[in-house]
C-alpha cells in the first residue's frame, strides 16, 4: 500500500472514544481518510453499498476496520459476521477495539473470524501507543491481498 491513500473505517458509538481514535490516527499519520460510523447499520450500509453509499467511487472499501462491540442498531459481532461472509469484504482486516475483556466476547469474535481483538487501554499514552502500533502493523508491515 506504499503511496496508496489509506482509508480506515471506525465503527464506534462513544463520541469521546471516536475522537481519541481519530486524533491518534491523524497525529501518527496512519490514515489519509477515516470514515466514522456511530452505529452498526450505517457501517453495513456503507460496506454493502446500500442507499447513499452505492457508488464505489464515492464509497471505496476501507483498508482496515476498527469495530466496537456494543453498537446501536446492529451489534458489532453481527457486523463482523456479515463482513466475513461477504466475498468482497472478507479479506479486509477487522480489529475489534472495545472495553470488554469478557472471554465470551473474545471467543465469539474469533468464532466470527476477527483478525485481532484489542481492549482499549485506560490511559491516553497507552492508547496512543496502541493505535500507533496497530496502524503500523496492519497498514504498513502486514502483507495482505489487495481489496
Amino acid at each position: 500500500m506504499i503511496g496508496e491513500p489509506v482509508l480506515v473505517m471506525l465503527v464506534e458509538d462513544n463520541a469521546d472514544h471516536a475522537e481519541l481514535v481519530i486524533r491518534t490516527l491523524q497525529d501518527h499519520h496512519i490514515a489519509n481518510t477515516i470514515k466514522h460510523f456511530s452505529d452498526g447499520q450505517a457501517a453495513l450500509d456503507y460496506l454493502l453499498r446500500r442507499g447513499e453509499y452505492e457508488d464505489p467511487v464515492v464509497s471505496p472499501y476501507p483498508h482496515m476496520i476498527l469495530l466496537d462491540l456494543r453498537l446501536p442498531r446492529v451489534d458489532g459481532l453481527e457486523v463482523l459476521r456479515i463482513i466475513k461472509e461477504q466475498e468482497a469484504l472478507k479479506n479486509i482486516p477487522v480489529i475489534i477495539l472495545t472495553t470488554s475483556e469478557a472471554e465470551k466476547d473474545v471467543a465469539r469474535a474469533y468464532d466470527n473470524h476477527v483478525n485481532s481483538y484489542l481492549v482499549k487501554p485506560v490511559g491516553f499514552d497507552e492508547f496512543s501507543k496502541l493505535m500507533q502500533d496497530l496502524g503500523f502493523y496492519w497498514l504498513g508491515w502486514n502483507t495482505h491481498p489487495r481489496i
